[in-house]
């Protein structure tokens, strides 16, 4: 009898377990999210957990300037339960691939409540028809909005897992304000004279303003523009005027006009930078922390001559 018992015992203590497990656990099928590039993937996983399933539009490297949906991007954004996009105009496809896909989840606009940057050399946005400067990513300080938004966005979608996703939050956003103390630190050893570097476009108006590098470009944010010959020729006086250290290439631009800067300018190329998109799972930026830890990093090295 005691067997018995102690056997029923377990049963129920079984039972009640199963009871007691969080809904996604029990079967429940996860939340299908759509992002609009592999940086906002990155965000949505950490936030939802085993709770979502995150399909990238933009994939890794890719360019989300220049990138045209598939029939099959409007298929798998039909069923999707959640579309999280970046906003402030990055995604310039946006209002076509909805309409295509005749999408009818929710869309989450991860940038709402950022205070936007102008375009180099224009007004503030929204002035005058003036438009934002869309990679707010590179200023820690938003992507802290960014994943209050995500996770706001998931708990509509699905109540019964918001304290999930509340708790994954928390613990990513201590994640950044730590990555936060360490970028500052780091560049801190940097005297200003040399906080000057060269990238092949302006995406680290956010990151400059944060944490106090200069950053100079050939073309501005989108890089679908291209430079004129004195465009150019100007950019290189500059360099050699102010003696700047170092020209980095970036993971999805073409790398004949830095390389072309390098040469006629006597800077050296510094590396190379992730703006828009994640590296492959085995390169130096899988995750949005290796992307940010891994550019600070390299900026680090060629500014201090390293």
């Amino acid at each position: 009898m005691h067997r018995t018992a102690k056997g029923w015992w377990l049963v129920f203590m079984g039972i009640l377990l199963v009871v007691s497990m969080p809904v996604a656990a029990r079967g429940t099928p996860p939340l299908t999210v759509v992002c609009s590039f592999s940086i906002l993937a990155d965000l949505v996983r950490q936030v939802g957990g085993e709770a979502v399933t995150v399909k990238s539009l933009v994939g890794a490297d890719g360019d989300a300037h220049v990138y045209e949906p598939t029939p099959a991007d409007a298929i798998g954004l039909r069923d999707a339960d959640l579309f999280v996009i970046n906003g402030l105009g990055f995604e310039g496809w946006i209002e076509r691939l909805v309409k295509a896909s005749y999408f009818k989840g929710s869309v989450v606009t991860a940038s709402d409540g950022i205070q936007a940057l102008a375009l180099l050399g224009q007004a503030e946005p929204g002035a005058s028809g003036q438009e934002a400067d869309p990679h707010a990513w590179h200023d820690l300080r938003n992507v802290l909005v960014y994943v209050t938004n995500i996770a706001d966005g998931l708990a509509r979608a699905a109540p019964d897992q918001a304290a999930l996703f509340q708790r994954n939050a928390d613990h990513y956003r201590q994640q950044l304000l730590d990555l936060d103390r360490w970028v500052r630190a780091s560049l801190d050893t940097i005297p200003a004279e040399r906080r000057t570097v060269v990238s092949s476009h302006g995406a680290f108006g956010y990151f400059s303003r944060a944490y106090g590098v200069t950053f100079l470009a050939p073309v501005g944010v989108s890089t679908e523009a291209e430079p004129s010959a004195g465009q150019v020729a100007e950019l290189i006086r500059q360099i050699r005027r102010e003696k700047i250290r170092a020209i980095f290439l970036e993971n999805k631009s073409n790398p004949r006009l830095v390389q072309q800067l390098a040469k006629e300018s006597g800077a050296v190329l510094g590396g190379t930078l992730y703006t828009d998109a994640l590296s492959a799972a085995d390169g130096p930026a899988a995750t949005f922390l290796e992307l940010f830890r891994h550019n600070v990093t390299v900026l680090k090295q060629a500014m201090s001559g390293l």
